[in-house]
């Protein structure tokens, strides 16, 4: 498995497993399966609610802790309150150190990001996150983020795949040395179906989710497929090994038509609390 050496010098695995949407009940077994089947990067998040599930996983399967890269997300609904999720959160995984902590959305409406941002620069000096980033930031938000702080985020996590490139994002992300990273990598298997993912699938005796996989890859995006199946997590991982020829990228890269499918950065504004 491929690492990329973030801007703080700490090194994440390129293909990671995610757990959005993976149920609280179901995520300890997903977890396992994954880590079993050799992913070594593990996604989840406050919002998600499954932590704890992620935590159970770490501990029961006898890998060493240092071996697993472990990434979390401050909720929106707690970007006034920071350093409290953030200790929430490392209760919940039973983890004294996060690896990756990410502000999960701007959320420009709170006007909260850059004070947030300013407390998980602390968390980071004292060591108890190893590196710290940002998800859904656009162009905007970074600037001022850039502008107002002193910390470059080491990651911008952004919903990234064949039909939805947001190339303006990611040219900003990388032009301040942030990692790009993928979340709906195969745009929630809507654009697996692409003949430019077909044929490729086809030359290289490879299932389309694994052609799109190695795109990110080859595009050196650190990119986190979600899946509950064990099968479906060893192709997956299998895509690390797979080449894509210079005029398969060029034909994946030609299939952008500016279709999100999840919530824009610029406006989303929801909690992500739990219910009561």
């Amino acid at each position: 498995m491929r690492n990329v050496t973030l801007n703080s010098g700490v090194e994440i695995p390129q293909l990671g497993f995610g757990v959005f949407q993976v149920p609280p009940a179901e995520t300890q077994a997903a977890v396992e399966a994954a880590l079993e089947a050799g992913y070594r990067h593990i996604d989840t998040a406050a919002a998600y609610q499954n932590e704890s599930g992620v935590g159970a996983a770490l501990r029961s399967t006898g890998v060493p802790r240092e071996e697993v890269f472990v990434t979390t997300k401050l909720r929106n609904g707690e970007q006034s309150t920071p350093r409290a999720a953030f200790d929430a959160s490392r209760r919940a995984l039973g983890v004294d150190v996060i690896d990756l902590y990410l502000i999960h959305w701007p959320v420009p409406s709170q006007d909260l990001y850059v004070e947030a941002w300013k407390e998980l620069e602390g968390i980071y000096e004292r060591g108890e996150a190893r590196t710290i980033g940002v998800s859904n930031f656009l162009p905007d938000h970074l600037d001022r983020l850039l502008a107002a702080t002193d910390v470059i985020p080491a990651v911008n996590q952004v919903e990234l795949h064949p039909t939805f490139q947001q190339r303006e994002t990611l040219e900003r992300t990388r032009a301040a040395g942030i990692a790009v990273e993928a979340y709906s990598p195969l745009g929630q298997g809507r654009d697996l179906d692409a003949e430019a993912v077909a044929s490729a699938a086809r030359a290289h005796d490879a299932t389309p989710a694994q052609v799109v996989l190695a795109w990110h890859l080859a595009h050196g995006t650190i990119v986190i497929p979600k899946t509950t199946s064990a099968d479906r997590m060893r192709e997956n991982l299998a895509s690390a090994s797979l080449e894509l020829a210079e005029d398969e990228v060029a034909g994946i890269d030609a299939l952008d038509s500016g279709a999100r499918i999840g919530a824009d950065p610029a406006t989303a504004a929801f909690t992500q609390m739990p219910q009561a």
